[in-house]
């Protein structure tokens, strides 16, 4: 961890040198744990409440790719992580 300047389990950080990936995490849930590397570089997700109607529709356009209704995730997960820090 101390590697990837991560200051903790379960706390993302941006990467802005990696190749593809934006952000990284150790994740953990109950005794697992995994590197996850999430977020397509130079993209920006919509955040937690997007204000404009473009926002709203990049938004609802990612959810409908990424299969939002589908079963749960984990911690353990990419799809977890991207919904949390950047969708």
């Amino acid at each position: 961890m101390k590697e990837l300047g991560l200051s903790g389990v379960n706390k993302p950080k941006k990467t802005p040198s990696h190749k593809t990936k934006s952000h990284v995490v150790m994740a953990k849930e109950g005794d697992s744990y995994k590197l996850v590397r999430f977020g397509q570089q130079g993209v920006q997700g919509a955040g937690d409440s997007p204000k404009t109607d473009k926002d709203k529709a990049r938004k609802r356009s990612y959810y409908a790719r990424h299969d939002a209704q589908g079963k749960p995730t984990t911690k353990l997960s990419a799809k977890y992580w991207s919904h949390k820090v950047k969708w």
